[in-house]
């Protein structure tokens, strides 16, 4: 009978176990930030090749789909906070290709304005067009 209950818990001892607590549930809702911070670095990098410009509906869809990832993590639903990894990888492959098409677009830009130096100059050198052979 001199089994000590929870009640005479020092208070020190009761605020430890709570922080715990409360630190394995932080800890748990921010379990997909590896992948949101993955795809949040995909967004910018694709920002930074232009994507606003070559492939502007594939970065608005990533950056929906990174804000419901985000929106997610944070929720206080289980169900929810797991699909935060899920939304976060769609989020950065959807970032990755809007990335690729915009490199694709200048670099095919780049291509085009070649060949356009090429034929002027063949013009003003007299010679026949590659087309005309």
């Amino acid at each position: 009978m001199n089994d000590p209950s929870f009640a005479y818990f020092p208070r020190r001892l009761c605020a430890l176990l709570l922080a715990s607590g409360l630190a394995v549930t932080a800890h748990a809702q921010t379990a997909a930030v590896p992948e949101l911070q993955r795809a949040e670095q995909a967004v910018v990098k694709a920002q930074r090749a232009d994507a606003d410009h070559y492939a502007p509906d594939l970065l608005e869809l990533a950056r929906q789909t990174l804000v419901q990832a985000q929106t997610a993590a944070l929720s206080s639903s289980r169900r929810e906070r797991r699909e935060a990894a899920p939304l976060a990888l769609r989020a950065e492959a959807d970032a990755d290709l809007a990335r690729v098409r915009s490199e694709l677009a200048q670099v095919e830009a780049a291509v085009q304005a070649r060949r356009n130096e090429v034929d002027e100059l063949r013009q003003r050198l007299g010679l026949a067009t590659e087309g005309a052979r």
